[in-house]
């Protein structure tokens, strides 16, 4: 491992911000660290790891002499200035929706499929944050027991949409509780026509909708889940509902194998050692994983693991992760390491 210069565009923002801090909190071999964000933040403040540094304005040329850059800062942002920072001779670690679709751009979980890493052109995309959780639980078992059809149904945090959503959810719950009139500015998108409250409601809808009925989150976990797997003939659907959670995604996922004859123990025990899956599934003792349990940790958890009552070869699980970290600055971070090593 070299001792690189990285670069954080984005750096201000919910997952930027986590970016730093897995960087510094995992040693990473980094002999500089500079933070890029738009030209209102320039000249900000973050501290991480005992140091200071000082945010600079994202431009073409803020990328000389920087090895990796992680950009976290929206796709338009992305496709503006990736291609400037692999100019410069950076690998981009893109953290947006901009690339993750080019047939010409790897979609990268270090647990699922490193190898793809070979064949990156200077830009390496990170998958959706839900999408990452749930291929990261079932590469175990699509390798041991085939993968023909699964079906997702996401519970996702409010963090997902950035700072200002979390901010909506916290004055929401006050407005709520003080029994006055609740605001609703921001979801459950920005671009949509209408608002609606998070606070003590679910939103079935998360991004905008396309022709098809789904939204464009549903499509990503749908496109992204095949081709990180490899296999375009794979039967996906998914249905992304925005909960009032701060961070952590919790998603129940119905598969079905290739085998008969596999148990709920086969599957446990699979997961049992997986890399980054930690097993918490004991009904007896109400052991099951959960959104605020599993904030700030790295691992996916996994529970819940039932044997379909009608299809011998369906199981039912349960899955939850922190979407700010494994799902977004952890899997970039894990790239950056994977790549230097």
């Amino acid at each position: 491992m070299k001792n690189v210069n990285v670069a954080i565009v984005g750096a201000t923002g919910a997952v930027g911000t986590k970016i730093l801090e897995k960087l510094v909190e995992r040693n990473f071999p980094a002999t500089s660290i500079k933070l890029l964000a738009s030209k209102r933040s320039a000249g900000n403040e973050i501290k991480a790891g005992g140091k200071t540094y000082i945010v600079q304005e994202t431009t073409p040329d803020a990328f000389e002499g920087i090895d990796i850059a992680f950009f976290s800062a929206g796709g338009s942002i992305s496709e503006k200035f990736a291609q400037d920072a692999v100019k410069s001779g950076a690998v981009v670690i893109d953290n947006t929706s901009a690339f993750r679709m080019d047939p010409n751009t790897p979609l990268v979980v270090p647990e699922v499929n490193p190898q793809e890493l070979q064949n990156h052109s200077g830009i390496i995309a990170n998958p959706n944050c839900s999408t990452i959780q749930m291929v990261a639980a079932l590469k175990p078992i699509k390798d041991q027991y085939g993968l023909s059809k699964l079906i997702v149904s996401t519970y996702q945090a409010v963090s997902g949409a950035g700072v200002e959503a979390i901010e909506e959810l916290e004055e929401q719950s006050k407005q709520f509780v003080n029994r006055s009139e609740i605001q609703a500015e921001v979801l459950p998108s920005a671009s949509a026509k209408n608002h609606y409250p998070i606070a003590f409601n679910a939103i079935p809808q998360i991004d905008s909708f396309d022709e098809s009925g789904y939204t464009l989150e549903e499509l990503k976990m749908i496109n992204e889940t095949k081709k990180i797997f490899g296999d375009q003939n794979m039967a996906v659907a998914a249905t992304c509902v925005r909960l009032p959670v701060v961070s952590g995604h919790s998603e129940s996922v119905y598969i079905e194998i290739n085998q008969e004859n596999v148990t709920v123990k086969d599957i446990q025990s699979l997961m049992e050692n997986a890399p980054g899956i930690v097993l918490q599934d004991d009904p007896s003792s109400q052991l099951y994983p959960m959104p605020l349990y599993a904030e700030d940790k790295d691992e996916v958890f996994v529970g819940r693991i039932r044997k379909d009552l009608d299809n011998p070869k369906g199981f039912h699980l349960w899955i939850v992760s922190d979407n700010l970290l494994k799902g977004a600055a952890l899997n970039s971070v894990q790239i950056a390491e994977a790549l230097i090593k």
